[in-house]
């Protein structure tokens, strides 16, 4: 192919590329990757700098360029480079001014916002020295509230500081509580949990942000201007913190597709911080409607395996210095790539996409559209309730509190913050001893004997961690009354009837036969993946939900099924958060079935207890009673001494 080489002030007309980062980013293989591909086209001299020119020479004996590669990473003298910029006045790949909003999350978050770039709802905490008491910042068992706004648990810490990054993300007491770390991958690890931490770190400055629920999957996107990104999916760190690695030793990571919204994303953040090469964070999450939202924006970022990117990329970047230097040079991609002679140059999906606005997919006919499994939960402890019935203004109010004010609703405390106002209210019911009276009725007294239960229950550990206690309060009794000042009446609630349950809690064996569970479905309903599952997962983000009602032993089961099914390792807390969505009205639907629910178990007790069952001695090849568990042979005989 004939070009013409007279633009440019390089040798033989070539135009001057620098290089000015330091020479850990100059080496790695995204880098060289790229480089040698645009030597390839015959029209650049690529200049590296060096650290020792970088750090120890001045600016003025800096290599001339025509077009320069600066960006920050740590060590580097980013004024310096920005004051070389301005004498020599380069073309910038990546401008230098913005790339100090980049040490600063908080100015991350603000610049985004600023371009209308969706990112999660966040506030700021800054101190001017550790431990320093802020009139702004409460913090509480469950939550934070910073100027009044309220961040439940889970939530997200990140240090102001944008070259730290030692995140912690902290966990609600319905879940477990405690506190993961991520940090820089370490080997095979990118995360810790530490299941006894519940107070955010004092000693700094911090943003906090809500949790995202993202399926356990990060999008990573990498832009090349801002008609270009390429994006790849990762298992997320906030899982298990074991870093899924290749038989090379890489991370592994799937392409995924962008959807036009997340496209728009990756161009504003492109023009947003000025820099025609950059990568940032997505999170897709899914709440009532599939959102994606920015969480992190990393500065100059390349993928670090895959050779169809590093064309694009060299071709991209091609362009932008003709279109600069020399635009009397045609900018087209040629028919041929000059590192891939004998094969014609074939544009990615991303750049087909941009160009005539849609992908053509070829799909089968046929093909299998969704796997649906309803699974019990796991072996535990046996549930324990309190019932009884309160007319006290102090529980009757707690509960109109916490079902939004409607008279006929009922109210269901768990968090630690309900659980603590039923207790100090209770703790003000319990009658103490009184002398000299005569004893109350005997309804009175085991009213009272009741309250202390609920009292005890509720004090049990002295904090309230875990997710096995819950108590209801439903409506069972009102009167209606005349409004006040007004025509009509209205219902006032004088009675309501309080479920404490505790217990059924899910154990050791429980937690390992769901993940037992997990694992054999996996094998079993995709035996050629193996522990690849999760690629499915990571690629299609819908294609994995796991759903749970809010009982603890339920929430439980599903995480341990889930840690079998992906092959995960680790506490179940994290997993928890991260892939199970808690929904409680799973069950709302069965209050048609009640009529069917109570003459099923008529008809279990008539069984049980039936002359039939409690007399047959004789042997029969499928006895309904057998679950596999062993049961004996004389279990008619044990089952009439039962009943």
């Amino acid at each position: 192919m004939e070009r013409r080489n007279d633009g440019g002030g390089g040798s033989g007309g070539k135009i001057k590329i620098g290089v000015c980062v330091m020479e850990k980013k100059v080496s790695c293989s995204p880098m060289e990757q790229i480089l040698e591909r645009l030597r390839a086209f015959g029209e650049f001299e690529i200049i590296i700098f060096g650290d020792k020119v970088i750090l120890q020479d001045p600016i003025e004996s800096w290599p001339l360029c025509d077009c320069l590669i600066a960006f920050y990473s740590s060590g580097y003298p980013l004024e310096k480079a920005e004051e070389y910029a301005a004498l020599r006045r380069p073309f910038l790949v990546n401008e230098l001014v913005p790339q100090y909003l980049l040490h600063d999350r908080s100015k991350v978050y603000q610049q985004l916002k600023l371009y209308g770039v969706p990112v999660p709802t966040y506030a700021v905490v800054r101190r001017e020295y550790p431990n320093q008491e802020l009139s702004y910042f409460v913090e509480d068992d469950d939550f934070i509230e910073i100027h009044g706004k309220r961040f439940c648990k889970p939530f997200v810490e990140k240090p102001i500081d944008g070259d730290d990054h030692n995140i912690m993300i902290y966990y609600p007491s319905s879940a477990g509580g405690g506190m993961k770390e991520l940090f820089r991958k370490v080997g095979n690890r990118s995360s810790e949990f530490y299941p006894d931490v519940r107070k955010v770190r004092r000693y700094g400055s911090y943003i906090y942000e809500e949790f995202m629920p993202t399926g356990g999957t990060d999008v990573k996107v990498y832009t090349v201007g801002p008609g270009y990104a390429h994006a790849e999916a990762r298992k997320s760190p906030v899982v298990d913190g074991v870093v899924m690695r290749n038989s090379d030793g890489k991370e592994v990571r799937y392409p995924v597709l962008l959807t036009p919204s997340e496209k728009q994303i990756a161009r504003s953040v492109c023009q947003a911080f000025r820099q025609g090469v950059c990568g940032f964070d997505l999170l897709r999450c899914d709440l009532g409607e599939a959102r994606s939202y920015v969480c992190d924006v990393n500065g100059w970022s390349f993928v670090k395996s895959s050779y169809k990117y590093y064309d694009d990329a060299a071709c991209i970047l091609r362009k932008m210095f003709l279109d600069e230097k020399a635009p009397h040079i045609s900018s087209t991609i040629p028919t041929r790539l000059p590192w891939k002679i004998s094969e014609p140059a074939q544009q990615s999906e991303a750049v087909r996409f941009h160009e005539r606005g849609t992908v053509g997919i070829s799909r089968p006919s046929e093909e299998l559209r969704c796997v649906i499994a309803v699974i019990r939960h796991g072996d535990r402890t046996p549930k324990q309730k309190v019932k009884l019935k309160v007319t006290e203004e102090k529980l009757l109010k707690l509960m109109l509190k916490y079902n939004g004010g409607k008279a006929h609703a009922e109210a269901k405390l768990k968090s630690a913050l309900q659980l603590q106002d039923l207790l100090d209210a209770t703790r003000i019911l319990v009658p103490r001893a009184r002398c000299g009276r005569e004893s109350d009725s005997d309804v009175e007294v085991e009213h009272a004997e009741k309250l202390r239960q609920v009292r005890a229950v509720l004090e049990e550990g002295g904090h309230f961690s875990g997710i096995y206690r819950k108590v209801q309060l439903k409506p069972s009794n009102w009167v209606r009354v005349p409004k006040d000042n007004r025509e009509g009446e209205e219902d006032y609630l004088v009675e309501a009837l309080m479920v404490l349950k505790y217990g059924g809690v899910l154990t050791h064996a429980g937690r390992k036969q769901a993940e037992e569970l997990g694992r054999y479905f996996r094998n079993n309903m995709y035996p050629s993946e193996g522990p690849g599952l999760l690629r499915l997962h990571s690629t299609y983000r819908h294609d994995l939900k796991i759903y749970s009602s809010d009982e603890g032993r339920v929430q439980m089961s599903a995480a341990a099924f889930a840690k079998g099914l992906l092959d995960l390792e680790g506490e179940l807390t994290p997993i928890l958060v991260s892939l199970v969505s808690k929904d409680s009205s799973m069950l709302d639907g069965l209050q048609d079935g009640t009529g069917d629910i109570n003459e099923a178990k008529v008809q279990l007790h008539d069984i049980i207890t039936s002359s039939k069952v409690a007399n047959c001695n004789k042997p029969v090849e499928f006895p309904w009673m057998v679950d596999g568990a062993g049961v004996p042979k004389n279990a008619a005989q044990l089952l009439t001494s039962l009943v």
